[in-house]
């Protein structure tokens, strides 16, 4: 008579740690040992000899069976306690390993960056568009890229931000080959933080909008206080700046920075200006949108030195090509001019200068000469009047005088005074 084949019932006991480590693994299955103390909970031993801890429970009609942990990273109290929890969440109608499939799919912030850089950073300027791809590649995603989107709070900005705040090392160069390098200590970056809060701010702005996350974590980010640099040339170093131009051999590069000196452009304006943006007869420069910082049209006026430049890149410039300042790449403007300025840094002996420090000059020069502040953002091409206030300190010089002038009209006169022990002149005799 043959054996009915039945399968053997399952184990049952109070599990503990020493009946867990003694249950022996057997050859051709595996299986488990169920808990007398929390109704579906056991430990399950492989035939490989792992042991791990599981619940298995009924939800909608469906068997389900959901890993807790395996031992002895997990102890048998430490997993019957997270059953317990388990068991509760199942009695209250909820679906644990269903919950955790959902996590598993939620977005995280990764899938995140993917999306802001695919839909909102192509609409941005080409420069901004760069440095926020690399504020997001190398400041924040090493930190929270697994993280899922819904699990960043206003605590993990505020840690971000005072990490990218104090800066990192970077590579220095000791000699002009490069061939010799060293590590430098982190210089703090605080502008650089405030710049990955807002970022972070509009990312998760975008992030409710896909129905991502509810509120947004980064809207109340402590904004660090940003001391603007200020660097004017003094008259003597625009002599100095000017006598490096007419000496350079690079007239291109030269023609760039006069350019910047002369209507307080940025130099990424210069740089990719074209012939048929210049009026000659109306001496007016029409920057269009794709090269401004504001994405606006920018219309200015020129003077007679900077229309003299534009005749004279037309002499030079072979015909039919539209840019003022061709590069080495056929078809394109110049690139960059990095290695020009620092040439000219040394020759006219102005090492802290930068480039965007002419247009500050620009604008002193400006102010010096009793222009308006409306006036200076207009040709700076300010779309915000707070931008432009940063030169209201300038105008104390003029308003001063006038103020001294005023204060001259109420300044006592002199008065002639006789010393009282001196003897009397006789005025007869005199």
């Amino acid at each position: 008579m043959a054996k009915s084949m039945t399968r053997p019932s399952p184990k049952r006991l109070r599990l503990n740690d020493k009946s867990v480590r003694e249950a022996a693994p057997e050859t051709d299955r595996d299986y488990q040992i169920f808990d007398t103390e929390v109704r579906g909970f056991s430990i399950r031993i492989l035939r490989s000899g792992s042991r791990s801890f599981a619940l298995d429970y009924r939800f909608a009609g469906a068997q389900r069976r959901m890993a807790i942990g395996r031992w002895p990273e997990w102890t048998v109290t430490a997993a019957r306690e997270r059953a317990r929890d388990l068991r509760r969440e199942i009695d209250e109608g909820r679906d644990p390993l269903g919950e955790r499939g959902e996590l598993r799919e939620a977005p995280r912030f990764s899938n995140m960056i993917d999306r802001y850089l695919d839909e909102h950073v192509p609409h941005l300027a080409p420069t901004n568009a760069s440095d926020q791809r690399s504020m997001l590649s190398k400041l924040v995603a090493p930190h929270w890229g697994r993280k899922l989107v819904t699990e960043i709070t206003p605590h993990d900005v505020a840690k971000l931000l005072n990490i990218i705040a104090k800066g990192r090392a970077r590579p220095s160069k000791e000699k002009p080959n490069n061939r010799a390098r060293k590590l430098q200590g982190p210089k703090p970056t605080p502008i650089r933080a405030n710049r990955v809060g807002e970022v972070l701010r509009k990312m998760f702005t975008l992030a409710i909008g896909w129905d991502w996350r509810a509120d947004n974590p980064a809207s109340g980010f402590k904004k660090r206080i940003e001391n603007e640099r200020e660097r004017f040339l003094s008259q003597d170093e625009i002599g100095k700046l000017a006598e490096a131009l007419d000496a350079a051999k690079d007239q291109r590069g030269a023609g760039i920075i006069r350019l910047c000196m002369l209507t307080g452009s940025r130099v990424g304006e210069v740089r990719q200006a074209r012939f048929e943006q210049f009026n000659l007869e109306l001496c007016s420069w029409s920057k269009p949108a794709a090269s401004t910082k504001q994405r606006k049209i920018h219309r200015i006026p020129i003077s007679a030195e900077v229309a003299a430049i534009v005749r004279q890149r037309g002499l030079v410039v072979p015909k039919g090509n539209p840019w003022l300042f061709p590069g080495d790449t056929p078809g394109q403007p110049v690139k960059e001019i990095r290695r020009f300025w620092i040439n000219i840094q040394k020759d006219a002996k102005l090492p802290d200068v930068r480039i965007h420090d002419l247009r500050h000059t620009f604008a002193s020069l400006l102010v010096s000469g009793g222009a308006s502040l409306e006036m200076i953002g207009k040709l700076l091409g300010h779309s915000q009047m707070q931008t432009t206030q940063r030169y209201a300190h300038l105008m104390d010089s003029p308003l001063r005088a006038g103020v001294d002038a005023v204060a001259s009209m109420f300044r006592p006169r002199p008065v002639l005074v006789h010393d009282a022990d001196a003897e009397p002149v006789d005025r007869k005799s005199a």
